[in-house]
């Protein structure tokens, strides 16, 4: 499927959406869907007066997928193609036994990142979610972990613990806390970046083959200090690779 002059783009996750519009392949506009937001809705809805071609990456559930749907061709008259994994896109080869069962967020920041690095690399995806997802020198996927998301952990802390408790804000860092608020924002922090530096140091990865995306994808970079490289279009961009191989 070739990219058309106009394209919208958007990678749904849990707990919104970014977008953005490429008019004769370079980014014009950008933004992000924000769930019962007005405002958010408004601006993606005005971005562009007709998209030839409308593009999603979504790990929403049929319902919300749907709601998306409806929204997006009620709008502007354009059905949106719903990326899905596969089991192959060029050199790089889903380890799933039922591939579409792998999130398409992971599967085309992967494929981006092989692109990208035509190699073996480790590919971390910060957001709700993190997921840590490894790729080797042919493009085999080796695996990977997914860990629940600094607000997923901090959620659950709070929800099943009756004492710990606190109304300050606290930065995340890797010092020992001094306070309930440090405590638990540190730790959270020292749990995302233990957790991948774990993961890199048993798969043997280089610092220079890690590519980070995710809201919170560069902020973990900065706690880990291995270096790496933050590219926040990973998934915007393997949404383009998917697409080419469709033809």
């Amino acid at each position: 499927m070739k990219l058309a002059a106009s394209c919208l783009q958007l990678d749904v996750g849990n707990s919104g959406a970014k977008w953005r519009l490429l008019q004769q392949g370079r980014v014009a506009a950008r933004g992000r869907l924000l769930a019962d937001d007005e405002q958010s809705r408004a601006a993606l809805l005005d971005c562009t007066p007709v998209p030839q071609q409308i593009w999603v990456a979504s790990v929403a559930g049929p319902e919300a997928e749907a709601a998306l749907g409806g929204m997006l061709a009620g709008r502007w008259g354009v059905e949106p193609w719903f990326a899905r994994s596969t089991g192959r896109c060029g050199a790089v080869h889903n380890s799933y036994r039922e591939p579409a069962r792998m999130g398409v967020d992971r599967w085309l920041a992967m494929l981006a990142s092989w692109q990208r690095v035509q190699g073996r690399v480790c590919v971390v995806d910060a957001g709700s979610a993190l997921t840590v997802d490894l790729l080797s020198d042919s493009g085999r996927h080796e695996g990977g972990y997914i860990i629940p998301g600094p607000t997923l952990m901090e959620r659950a802390l709070l929800q099943d613990t009756g004492r710990v408790r606190f109304a300050e804000e606290a930065d995340y860092d890797l010092s020992p806390g001094a306070s309930t608020a440090e405590a638990v924002r540190h730790g959270i922090a020292l749990a995302q970046a233990g957790a991948l530096a774990l993961a890199m140091d048993r798969a043997g990865v280089a610092p220079t083959r890690v590519l980070f995306c995710g809201g919170w994808g560069e902020t973990l970079m900065g706690l880990l200090a291995r270096g790496g490289e933050y590219l926040p279009d990973l998934v915007f961009e393997g949404l383009e690779i998917l697409a080419a191989d469709l033809d």
